[in-house]
Formats: structure tokens, sequence, C-alpha cells
């Protein structure tokens, strides 16, 4: 069963409709809707959007919650104390006045929640229906917070004889085998990161070991069969199509390149405040040799006029797929896509073999220095036009905020969307809570340090005394020069160890712009919790 016929089958069973004529709206950059809000509301409604997105995330976990009187309850599990509602009754409750759901036999009136919800609009779209669907393609909303939140809106109990059962697992059938070594933060989607030691090992991560972010489910594609089209909006627009045999008649072009989520050592700004996001500790960035061929060489093959780059961007639609048919998106400015100091890929190829599924196959965008997110996987579709990715990963996320904007004061739209990364760096090994038994008096720490935008990491400074002396690590980095030097750097360094049982370690790491990480979190709080690269801390204990 093909995805695409999972998810329709979610809509059918949802809806309750016995028949209906499948339609996918997909934008190429060239189309514009002209809806009234109430037609909106009405596609809202048939389609479904999944509630919250992909913004309210962390791990999957068996969550419970306690209930009024104290009892443990599963979430959604049936309540004695509250009052019965039919699917029918439910379903009346689906304008911005009284906007109710469903999930398991619970029934949730959330209509005061809606100025605070972190995915804008999106949530209009599942006014008066069950949100348990979507929660299972968007398996991170499955969190003791999430849970809790919902819980505080329960109303009632959906009526016995509507209880549908959602699981449908035929949606991730075909999801691929994952090394047990990682660190699984969910697993539908599938998102885990690489232990700390693991990552220090190789310079080049091992492709099976390399982080995994996943919006959605991992679509199953044919690399013999796959076309990615190209789309030049303008006066007269130009549409090509490439297979990959198409496109690697191009230049070959190899990058080493570093991805990281910028969501990466969000957990540590949790600390200061609580941030909405997977709970990434150091290992959602890795390192690859990247090898395809230049986007700019298709985009310029194509006709693109490379003197007339400014105002546009270029939108990359990948083949995952969410509850309601729509493709992941997102863009960048043009002028970075064509630049050739950026050296973004077409990729084809990872560390010396093709693309494992995870990680794009056959075909993904490689963007070196951005947040990964731009790097769109499993792509299928290039536009290039004056407007930037409608799609709600692009103007509803991975967007700067100052520390003191709330959810209910965030502009998504007005917030400059993050193209670049800044300097961080991590201590791996040993990691927090390890005990060393010190050598010659010294013991050995070894980390990663990475800068975004082509900069390269100049100097890692490590101390052990609360940042009163510095000690230089030795470095390990990419032979790249500075403004296209796109690798992270390895680094270690011995620490003296003196007579206490417990050792704070603190690291920073200075790029070639001359920027250095800021000390604390507090200063760079952000709701959503990203460009997390405060000092890392971490304690060990010392074996006498």
């Amino acid at each position: 069963m093909s995805l695409k016929t999972a998810l329709l089958k979610h809509l059918l069973r949802q809806s309750k409709i016995s028949s209906c004529a499948p339609i996918v709206f997909q934008y190429h950059g060239h189309y514009k809707h002209t809806q009234t809000d109430k037609d909106k509301w009405k596609l809202g409604r048939s389609t479904a959007f999944a509630i919250l997105g992909s913004v309210l995330v962390g791990s999957a976990t068996n969550a419970k919650k306690k209930g009024s009187e104290g009892d443990v309850t599963e979430p959604g599990a049936k309540r004695e104390d509250l009052p019965i509602y039919t699917a029918e009754e439910v379903s009346k409750h689906d304008n911005k006045k009284s906007f109710w759901v469903t999930y398991k036999h619970g029934v949730y009136d959330v209509t005061t929640f809606l100025p605070s919800h972190p995915g804008g609009e999106q949530i209009y779209n599942a006014a008066g229906l069950s949100i348990e669907p979507f929660w299972n393609v968007y398996g991170m909303h499955k969190t003791e917070e999430v849970f809790k939140l919902l819980e505080s809106y329960r109303i009632g109990n959906l009526h016995e004889g509507d209880v549908v059962d959602h699981s449908d697992d035929e949606l991730w059938a075909k999801e691929p085998f994952r090394d047990k070594r990682l660190v699984v933060k969910t697993a539908k989607p599938f998102n885990a990161e690489i232990p700390p030691k693991l990552q220090v090992q190789h310079f080049n991560t091992p492709n099976e070991l390399f982080y995994v972010r996943q919006h959605m489910p991992v679509p199953d594609l044919d690399a013999e069969q796959h076309k990615l089209k190209v789309v030049l909006v303008g006066s007269s627009t130009i549409v090509r199509e490439f297979s990959l045999q198409d496109l690697h008649r191009f230049r070959p072009a190899t990058v080493n390149a570093a991805l990281m989520c910028a969501g990466n050592r969000r957990s540590e700004m949790n600390e200061v405040k609580p941030v909405k996001g997977l709970s990434w500790t150091t290992g959602a960035v890795s390192n690859a040799q990247w090898s395809g061929v230049y986007l700019r060489d298709v985009l310029e093959h194509c006709g693109l006029d490379m003197e007339d780059v400014e105002g546009k961007h270029v939108i990359f639609t990948g083949a995952d797929i969410d509850a309601t048919g729509e493709h992941f998106s997102t863009s960048i400015p043009l002028r970075m896509a064509v630049d050739p100091a950026a050296c973004v890929l077409l990729a084809t190829g990872m560390n010396g073999a093709a693309l494992p599924p995870d990680h794009g196959r056959p075909l993904r965008a490689v963007v070196p220095g951005a947040p990964a997110v731009r790097s769109a996987k499993w792509l299928q579709s290039i536009t290039v036009s004056t407007e930037e990715s409608p799609s709600h990963w692009h103007q509803r996320d991975y967007r700067s905020f100052n520390p003191s904007t709330t959810w209910e004061t965030a502009d998504f739209p007005a917030a400059p969307p993050v193209y670049s990364l800044p300097v961080t760096s991590a201590a791996c090994e040993p990691e927090d809570g390890d005990t060393v038994e010190p050598v010659d008096g010294h013991i050995q720490v070894k980390g990663y340090a990475y800068s975004g935008g082509g900069a390269k990491v100049l100097r890692v400074d490590v101390s052990a005394d609360g940042g009163r002396t510095w000690r230089e690590a030795r470095l390990r980095s990419d032979g790249a020069a500075p403004r296209a030097h796109y690798a992270w750097t390895l680094w270690t360094v011995a620490l003296p160890v003196h007579d206490a049982k417990q050792m704070e370690i603190w690291v920073k790491a200075t790029d070639s712009n001359f920027n250095t990480q800021p000390e604390k979190f507090d200063d760079i709080w952000n709701i959503r919790g990203i460009l997390s690269n405060a000092y890392h801390k971490i304690k060990v204990n010392i074996k006498r």
C-alpha cells in the first residue's frame, strides 16, 4: 500500500465518507490561491491538516496522567465523572467561538487554546474531529507535557459507538532499518541522535550512525523512475524534468559538510525555561562527504539568468507527505543557491555510497552551512520564484525571535528565516556524569566544534576552573578555506587534574569570523529552542 493510499484511508475513516476523488494541491511557486476565509475553512474541514503540525515536539513516551481523583489514567481514557457526547455533537463545535476535538475516548474544548497554538491557523482545520490519526503520524506529540496540556481541556467522553481505531500502522510499514546504537527521540516519525562518544570516533560519520531528523514517514522511491522537476517562474515560465541519469551528465561535485539541526543542544536551553521542540542533546549534528552535482549548474542549464537573482528564492519540495498529502517544502534565497562558494548540491551519494533511505534516497538537496531543514530530502521539485516556500515548515518554524517573545506575541511571517548557524561546540568524551581515571595527572577530553555559513573553527578553548583559565585544544579540520568550509572540527585536550573529586568542564569555540560562543543560554533563549550555542558544560567524577 502506498503512503498516499494509507493517508487517504485516514481521512476516509475520520470523516466517515464512503467515497471521494482524492485531490492533492502542490505548490510550485507559480500558483496563488485566492480562496476566501470561508473557503479555506471548508477546505480545511475536508482535508483536516494535522493539528499542532510539527511544533509541539519531544520524546515519544507512554505518558500517563493523573486524573482529578488522583488515579493514574491513560490520556484519552474513559472517565466516569464526565458526560458523553456523540461524534455528531462534537462536529458541530467547528468554529473559533466553540472549538472541540477528540482523542481516543476523550472530548476536549480547546477554544481558549487557539490564540496560543504554536502552529498558527493549522489547528482550525481539525475542528470537530479526532486528532488521534494525526498524532499517529506526528508521534512526537505523545509526550507527558502535551498529554497534560490536552487533558486540561477535557470536558467529556466520546460515545462508545463513535470511537474509531486509528492505529494505521501501514503508514510506517516501509520504514528503513535503523542502527540500534542511535538514541531514539521519537519513533514515528523517526528522530534519533548519535551517542556523544561515537560522534568523535570518525571525522566522517558512518551513514548508519548519522543522526536522523524526519517530519513524516520515509517515502519509498524508485531511483530508476524518479524524476526531478525544475520550474523557473517568470514572464515565460520554464519547466524542465530530469532523471537521475540526466543529472549525472552534469559535472560531478563533492563537498565535505556537517548537517546540524537548528535545535541541536535544545535540551540545555530548556533548562533555562521550557521550549517546544525535540529534546536534542549534542547529537543532532553529523559530518559526511556528499556527492552529486551543483544546483547552480542545473539552474543555469535550465535558462536561469545569473544576473537576476536578488529578491528570488529556490523552493525545494520533497516526496514526503503529511496526513493531508501536503509535501514537505522549504526554501533558500536564490543568491545563496547560485553562489559558487556556497557549494549547494543536488546529492545522490553519501560517504561513497548511495544515499540511505533515511537521508533522502535517491536525491536530496545539501545546503552546507545552513540548518539541516533547508537540505530537503527525497527531492522531487525545485521552483525558482519571487515567493518563499508557503509551507508550514518554512513559514511557521525555523525563525529567529528574541528572549522576550512568547507564543502569543510571535509573528512568524515577519521574523527572519534562519539560513545559517552560529558557532557551537560540545564535549563528547567523557560524557556528563562519567567517572574518569587520570593518566599522568591529566584527563583527555574530546569533542566537536562547528560554525555555519562557511566559517571555519579557528580555536576551541576548554576550562576546568569556571573560566578563570583556558587551554587551547588540538584541532582536526577539513582542508577547505574559510567562507567555503562546511565540515565540523574535532578536537582533543589534556586537562590537569587537581585534588577535586569532581570537575566541571567548559567548552567554547571561535570561528574565522571571530565569533565566539556566548557563556549563558539566558540571553539567547527563544520559544523554539533553536540556535542553542552557549558554552557546553559537563561535570565528570575523578577516580582516585
